[in-house]
């Protein structure tokens, strides 16, 4: 299980104290997050290694197999993706900004023998990835946590291959505009949607906000334009399902009722 781990200086985003700031502000709380047990950095169960891609892959979009796919798990440490991937036959290199997620990533693999490769460095700077060296990319939710996308995208579209694909879930800008707990009526529109500055730091519990983290509004023309222009066809488009019509007020399937907290993107680089 080969380890690349970028010295400190390569975690940090141009010289700019504020952009550090951030960087470091959310490799220290994905480190405390991985460190208290946070339901988002559990292992994958057991049960889940039984059939791996259909875990993974619900949507069908990979097809019938990945054996032999370079898969990239782009900001994905946390001992579930990487080793899913894995299992399903993919050759798997974990990209995360968190040596703490990524302790459990090694951890997972260790214990069920699989190879996965361990990269610790932000999502926009992949210097250490040759271009083209990939098949897909997946990108879970973390989008959020950087304050703009255009590197991001232009270095997943540097890393893949012609014709690869790019599997990318996001936390859909209402969802971060909008309270976490309803007032008598609903739940309340707060931020703009402009906003450029990072959200206020959340510091309680709930499924859809980190502690401690830095987050950041992306509207959609961000979302899906600059993808667009990155080089990417976008293919398909989903928003995984979270309402439930028994829920009970200020839970995520009552909220989600409301507002759509993710969306989930299939997209190919051009040839």
């Amino acid at each position: 299980m080969p380890e690349r781990e970028p010295s400190a200086n390569s975690l940090h985003t141009g010289d700019n104290l504020e952009d550090r700031e951030w960087l470091q502000a959310n490799q220290a709380a994905w480190d405390e997050l991985a460190a208290t047990g946070h339901f988002l950095t559990r292992p994958a169960e057991d049960r889940l290694f039984e059939d791996p891609l259909r875990c993974v892959d619900g949507p069908g979009w990979l097809g019938e197999s990945i054996g032999g796919w370079r898969v990239l798990c782009l900001a994905a440490g946390g001992g579930r993706q990487g080793p899913l991937y894995a299992a399903a036959g993919g050759r798997v290199t974990v990209v995360d900004i968190s040596a703490a997620m990524l302790q459990l990533d090694r951890q997972v693999a260790a214990a069920r023998k699989l190879d996965i490769e361990t990269i610790q460095t932000p999502m926009d700077q992949l210097p250490m990835l040759s271009d083209g060296a990939f098949d897909l990319v997946i990108h879970p939710v973390s989008t959020c946590y950087v304050p703009e996308l255009a590197g991001v995208y232009r270095e997943v579209a540097r890393v893949l291959r012609p014709g690869g694909l790019y599997i990318s879930q996001h936390k859909q800008p209402a969802s971060l505009q909008t309270e976490l707990k309803p007032d008598g009526s609903g739940y309340c529109l707060r931020e703009p949607y402009y906003r450029r500055s990072p959200l206020p730091v959340f510091d309680g519990k709930s499924p859809l906000r980190e502690a401690g983290a830095r987050e950041y509004i992306h509207r959609w023309e961000e979302l899906i334009g600059l993808m667009c222009r990155a080089g990417f066809v976008i293919e398909d488009l989903l928003e995984p399902v979270h309402a439930r019509a028994d829920a009970a007020p200020g839970t995520l399937g009552h909220r989600s009722q409301f507002v759509a907290p993710y969306v989930r993107i299939k997209a190919r680089r051009r040839r």
